[in-house]
């Protein structure tokens, strides 16, 4: 133990001599402390204590070279400090600067992980919206198909189904014809032969013949034609449609026809 200027153990009473090992204990570690505080005997009793003000009253580990003790104090505070600020899952800091960057990095990390899932939540829904479209064009694709299908099959491939089909045409671009006129006038003219052509009249002889179920010349019918119907004469339908056109500008309809025309 270290002796303390004017007191000795022969100055103390019988009393005060019987004092525990505890008492001993602690005495022994003050002046220990006071011995490793920073100072000198030139500054005496009162630089120690005011060195032993400074000590935090926490538990930290310390190195017995009194000149390094003040720094190390200050890195292990700003290390818990920053300790406390690292989220958790972060990796064991081996310095204050660690501590700092790898906060940074979790920071950083969170914001990229939020933006990917945006990201991937903008592209799901982008493919979604495209598939729904891709479906509804599909479907409105077959819907039209199907309804295609249903108006062929309306008309039969026969007399009754080629004046039928061709006035539904005529009655979309406003032109006029009754089922009897048209038929009348056919079998008059073809006899209902969509194939039948004249090739002895003035027209065959200008080498424009007659085709078709109403006998039409070449230039009539393609003067003539109705869009969205063939551009062959013998097709019945086409022939039929421009023929009661041509009809309609010349006699006001196909119903004022009773012969060659």
């Amino acid at each position: 133990m270290p002796s303390i200027s004017g007191f000795s153990l022969g100055n103390l009473s019988s009393r005060t001599k019987k004092m525990s090992a505890v008492g001993l204990g602690t005495a022994g570690a003050a002046a220990l402390a006071l011995t490793v505080l920073p100072g000198t005997a030139a500054q005496g009793d009162a630089g120690q204590a005011t060195a032993a003000k400074k000590v935090n009253a926490e538990n930290v580990s310390f190195s017995t070279h009194s000149s390094v003790l003040p720094a190390q104090g200050k890195d292990i505070a700003a290390a818990q400090h920053s300790l406390i600020a690292v989220p958790a899952g972060a990796e064991k800091v081996k310095s204050v600067k660690d501590a700092a960057v790898t906060a940074k990095s979790f920071t950083t990390t969170d914001d990229a992980a939020k933006a990917i899932r945006a990201d991937a939540k903008q592209r799901a829904a982008k493919a979604d919206a495209q598939r729904k479209a891709e479906a509804a064009a599909k479907k409105e694709r077959a819907a039209k198909a199907a309804a295609n299908r249903s108006a062929q099959r309306a008309y039969p491939n026969n007399l009754d189904g080629w004046i039928r089909e061709a006035m539904s045409i005529m009655r979309k671009h406003g032109i006029p014809g009754s089922y009897e006129g048209i038929h009348r006038n056919i079998i008059r003219e073809s006899a209902g032969n969509p194939n039948a052509i004249n090739n002895w009249d003035i027209n065959a002889r200008n080498g424009v013949p007659s085709k078709g179920l109403l006998q039409v010349i070449k230039p009539t019918f393609d003067a003539y034609h109705v869009e969205g119907t063939s551009w062959n004469q013998y097709d019945p339908v086409a022939n039929i449609v421009a023929a009661c056109n041509y009809a309609a500008d010349r006699y006001g309809s196909m119903d004022n026809v009773n012969s060659a025309y």
